[in-house]
């Protein structure tokens, strides 16, 4: 799901309702949603609350190049 529907999930009833039919879709369709964007935890909890299946973002982790990636893992 594209982080600008995140962003503003605890703040703006629509896009608290488009994520919500989203995910209730894909879940029902047995799919993964990854929530893009994540950078706080207030989003999380509601990414969580409705069934989100993954997350990214700054509050999980920073980005790193391809080379930064090899030398960590």
């Amino acid at each position: 799901m594209d982080q600008s529907f995140v962003r503003n999930i605890s703040t703006d009833a629509e896009n608290s309702a488009i994520v919500r039919g989203v995910i209730s879709l894909a879940n029902s369709l047995g799919l993964w949603v990854v929530a893009e964007g994540v950078t706080f935890l207030a989003q999380l909890d509601f990414l969580l609350a409705v069934g989100c299946t993954a997350a990214q973002g700054f509050l999980l982790a920073v980005p790193v190049t391809a080379q930064q990636f090899i030398e960590r893992y």
